[in-house]
């Protein structure tokens, strides 16, 4: 079928809420390329929102899946277990730097990885409430929703969202909210909302992701592990975008020396098969009682079979040092944007986590210019994302192993698109 006749059928079967604005429909995809039904080339920077850090369809994660679906497809992993399940929580366990022994459950999304921290965290300290920061996306279901921290599109249309959910400020210096600012709001959601004797957990991204690719700097966060030990609060990091060599760690948590209680990952760790985990400190981890934790489909044998081969790529192909690598890059071009275009400022990136804020003469954020530029990228081939508080922010989530020929391609065209902007304004 081609996009036209797509289209008529997300029209008249697909929920409004579902669907997608855009027109076009994925036929094919390799690495840092995508195919339409009408045959069309996209260059792709966006990696499905930061789930294909090493490629639209790696061969070794393709092989693995194929193979493992020759064995065994499903048997829910609480009624027979399977190997690939306890190897990836093996791998995990080595790989994750939380406090101690760690243990793993795995899910399927990022949300649900979330859901269940929360649940973790509140049998582990018999404590119910929960503290997040301005600015950050940790899902949309109802609790994950009630904890992100901003309202559009996410809270809406859904009427009241679950109790016991504060917020705090995150540090973004750009938008005038300083790490003291930001600790201070901190004591004063103490003071105000949420008494420290009763609260469970603080939840932070390392690196905001629908927030705006802001990183907390590596005080931030050994001040907020000081506040939990202090209060006997854990603290649990969600890494579900910032995770798997995004930004030239395995973990952006990496970058500060700190070791959370908790953290959660989901996205590139399946290289586009959906799968999830939480991983804590075993003690943590085994609060809760027997069959507490789990579902259907959690640890598919397909989803975790994926995740051992995507480990093997990162070291088989130095997915780490190419991840720095492209973000050097990324920001060289990001520093003469800004010095050629004054729409263009607060470049930023922590390897390959990149992104650049669009704003008006005044210096106001450009929400209307952010939209423009990825509507016309998207008519010229290439798949461009926003995001941020005000959506002004243009972010880069292309596959880490994208070719060098591709990236220029990609950044030429947002380049001639900025100038032709400049140009009419």
């Amino acid at each position: 079928m081609n996009n036209n006749e797509l289209n008529e059928l997300k029209k008249r079967y697909v929920a409004n809420g579902a669907a997608s604005p855009d027109g076009h429909f994925a036929d094919r995809a390799e690495n840092a390329e995508l195919w339409d039904a009408d045959g069309k080339r996209f260059i792709d920077f966006a990696g499905g929102i930061g789930v294909l850090n090493i490629g639209h369809r790696h061969p070794k994660v393709v092989e693995a899946v194929k193979a493992q679906l020759d064995k065994v497809m499903h048997t829910c992993q609480t009624v027979m277990p399977y190997e690939g399940y306890v190897k990836v929580a093996e791998k995990l366990s080595h790989i994750t730097p939380v406090r101690g022994h760690a243990k793993v459950m795995l899910a399927n999304s990022g949300a649900e990885a979330l859901e269940n921290a929360v649940k973790v965290a509140r049998a582990a300290t018999g404590r119910s409430g929960v503290i997040c920061f301005t600015g950050g996306y940790h899902g949309r279901t109802f609790m994950t929703m009630a904890m992100n921290g901003k309202v559009a599109p996410y809270r809406t249309d859904f009427g009241p969202m679950p109790g016991q959910v504060y917020r705090a400020p995150y540090p973004v210096e750009s938008i005038g909210v300083s790490e003291e600012e930001a600790l201070r709001g901190l004591k004063m959601t103490f003071k105000t909302d949420a008494n420290p004797k009763d609260t469970a957990a603080i939840v932070i991204e390392p690196v905001l992701g629908e927030g705006g690719f802001h990183a907390a700097s590596p005080g931030f966060m050994k001040a907020l592990r000081e506040i939990c030990d202090e209060h006997g609060i854990l603290l649990i990091v969600d890494e579900v975008q910032s995770g798997f060599g995004r930004t030239g760690r395995m973990f952006a948590i990496e970058h500060t020396g700190v070791e959370p209680d908790i953290m959660t990952m989901a996205k590139s760790m399946g290289d586009g098969m959906p799968i999830s985990a939480v991983v804590g400190t075993d003690s943590v981890m085994d609060a809760s009682g027997g069959n507490s934790l789990g579902g259907t489909y959690t640890g598919s044998p397909l989803s975790c079979a994926a995740v051992l081969a995507v480990l093997e790529v990162f070291e088989e192909e130095n997915i780490l040092e190419k991840s720095r690598a492209l973000g050097e890059k990324l920001g060289e071009r990001f520093q003469r944007w800004e010095r050629s275009f004054d729409c263009v400022r607060h470049s930023r990136h922590l390897g390959a986590m990149a992104a650049f804020d669009l704003v008006r003469s005044d210096g106001e954020p450009d929400t209307e210019l952010a939209g423009k530029l990825c509507r016309t990228a998207r008519e010229r081939g290439l798949i461009l994302l926003s995001c941020g508080l005000y959506g002004n922010t243009i972010r880069f989530l292309m596959p880490v192993t994208i070719s060098d020929e591709v990236l220029g391609e990609g950044m030429d065209l947002i380049e001639s698109m900025l100038r032709e902007m400049s140009a009419q304004s």
